[in-house]
């Protein structure tokens, strides 16, 4: 007798109940990172949605509850100008990045320019160049004094042609400060690009510029779009330029009022800052959604296959020579004229513009002021101390938590979603929420080097998060698999097989996050105290208090040694082809 037995397909309803369990496993290892995430990152953003719905005590702690900052955001005379301002500032800074970016990239991938692949080099160079020094050279240079001005002015005898301290003048300074990262990025779209569609253009009669705008920028939209958004979010979380610039100008952008609201004289009015911290993060978050759904389209737009391709170089004949000078002219641009012009002030015992009495001026006293004892030599001990702690904290935990992540481990999913948090916050809304959390907490810990430290770690996570994820995903888990068959635990799993294969991967993170930190303004300014003093602040403060030639010589050493440190990242990873 033969029994037959049915097999019939389990009910959608119980996958998915399937699905939902599993989701909501967490291994011991998963949630003891979870809890130091969480930590970490909800206080911040708890204090900030608590700011800005609570009235702002005189001691600075929250009142009773409200809506009247965001009222006032509504029917206020300010809000909607500096909103205005933003967008205005971040589309032209954009524009003029992507532009001379693209070009610059054009020229390097697709051309026979002699000496082309230099153009990297001086592209890292470049973004050595911490972003404060950069907007003080280019204020030196385009300011009322500046030798800018005073060609045109012997030439025209028109005086004072040029007000950099404008709109016009922050998107010119930010878009021409982004254009390094704009190049190496476009760089790598360009050198992936499938060159075949191309040259079918121009045997049909296309001409190499045109069959370049017509099929390969179009090719190419998603990835373009994606780095228009990028300079975009980036122009619009930004502060060194609006407030170095803008502030000078009265020309106030969201950032800037963030800052203004959160050190005003007298009682600081945290409710006013969360109010437009949380408007700045509603329209952070539309631009992501709009480059998700963006991205939801772009296999239309794939063009590598399993054929292979290559990048097609155009012969430009005698026409080379005139893109190398452009390559010449941008670098000239972009970074020698504006170091150059920090190196001239950095050697007068007073600025008082270009000139050749100003040659005969020159010392070294302020190169001798910075290793005397005082605050100059606290503030780069206080940095390096900063930028070291704050890569150490953040790269081992990251590195665990992307290999949880990337094998899979019951409930490790929320791990990554949790990194991200810190990514939709700019860092001055950072600053302003861990300002709360500090003032509010009854360990001493504002104003103090800590603090600038955790909030730093908190900060770039994603960094570390990314370079982590990307150095594991290649890391086959036979390797694991064998070490645990062995008998390995693993924690020796981790410290024993992971870690020495991910070691290049973790000293290109580390490298990183510490130039990062060690350069941000924003984010430290409102930490900041005595005994704290950090590079970047007192960079900062330098220059409100008219003190140029300090700031100058500081600055210089100060990019000598953040040149290293970008000059090793780069041949890390370009020699180990890591992404950045």
């Amino acid at each position: 007798m033969t029994t037959q037995v049915e097999y019939s397909e389990p009910a959608a309803s119980s996958w998915k109940d399937w699905r939902l369990a599993e989701s909501l496993r967490f291994s011991p290892l998963v949630l003891v990172l979870l809890a130091i995430m969480l930590l970490a990152v909800a206080p911040p953003v708890m204090f900030l949605v608590n700011a800005s719905l609570h009235e702002t005590l005189p001691d600075g702690s929250p009142g009773v509850f409200t809506l009247r900052y965001y009222q006032q955001l509504v029917s206020g005379r300010f809000f909607v100008p500096s909103l205005i301002n933003t967008l205005i500032y971040a589309c032209g800074s954009s524009v003029i990045a992507i532009f001379i970016g693209t070009v610059q990239a054009l020229i390097v991938e697709r051309t026979n320019t002699p000496g082309r692949k230099l153009a990297f080099l001086a592209a890292i160079i470049s973004l050595g160049v911490p972003h404060v020094l950069y907007v003080v050279a280019w204020l030196l240079l385009l300011g009322r004094s500046g030798p800018v001005n005073e060609l045109i002015e012997s030439l025209l005898h028109q005086p004072q042609a040029l007000d950099v301290y404008s709109l016009w003048g922050m998107m010119l300074i930010e878009g021409i400060g982004f254009v390094p990262l704009t190049f190496l990025l476009m760089s790598s779209v360009l050198r992936s690009t499938d060159a075949s569609f191309e040259e079918a253009a121009m045997m049909s009669g296309a001409s190499p510029l045109r069959a370049f705008g017509s099929i390969t920028l179009r090719m190419a939209l998603p990835a373009l779009c994606g780095l228009t958004l990028l300079i975009f979010v980036k122009a619009v979380e930004s502060f060194e330029v609006p407030a170095l610039v803008g502030l000078a100008g009265n020309v106030n952008v969201i950032t800037t009022m963030i800052y203004q609201s959160s050190r005003r004289a007298g009682a600081p009015n945290y409710g006013e800052a969360g109010a437009y911290s949380m408007c700045l993060v509603v329209i952070l978050l539309a631009l992501m959604f709009w480059q998700n759904n963006l991205s939801r389209h772009a296999k239309r737009y794939q063009t590598i296959t399993g054929k292979g391709f290559r990048p097609r170089v155009i012969d430009l004949g005698g026409w080379r020579h005139v893109t190398c000078a452009v390559l010449v002219g941008l670098f000239l641009m972009v970074t020698v004229v504006p170091v150059s012009m920090l190196a001239f002030t950095s050697f007068q015992p007073f600025y008082g513009g270009v000139s050749m009495e100003a040659f005969g001026r020159f010392s070294l006293e302020n190169y001798h002021a910075l290793f005397g004892p005082g605050s100059f030599r606290d503030s780069i001990l206080n940095t390096l101390i900063l930028g070291t702690m704050t890569a150490t904290l953040v790269v081992p935990f990251t590195a665990l938590c992307a290999w949880l992540v990337v094998r899979r481990s019951p409930g490790a999913w929320l791990i990554d979603q949790i990194a991200s948090v810190p990514l939709v916050f700019p860092a001055i809304i950072l600053s302003v929420a861990f300002l709360d959390v500090f003032v509010n907490m009854s360990l001493p810990l504002y104003g103090t080097l800590l603090s600038i430290i955790l909030a730093s770690s908190v900060r770039y996570l994603p960094y570390g998060m990314r370079y982590a994820f990307a150095g594991v995903i290649q890391i086959h888990s036979d390797l694991e698999e064998a070490a645990s068959v062995s008998g390995a635990n693993k924690a020796k799993l981790f410290l024993r097989v992971l870690a020495p294969l991910l070691a290049t991967t973790l000293v290109s993170s580390w490298l990183l996050i510490f130039l990062v930190s060690v350069q941000a303004v924003s984010l430290p300014l409102l930490l900041v105290g005595p005994g704290s003093e950090i590079m970047s602040v007192t960079l900062f403060e330098l220059w409100q208090n008219g003190q140029v030639t300090e700031l100058a010589a500081m600055g210089m050493l100060w990019i000598a040694l953040m040149t290293c440190v970008s000059v090793l990242f780069h041949l890390l990873t370009r020699r180990h082809q890591l992404n950045v």
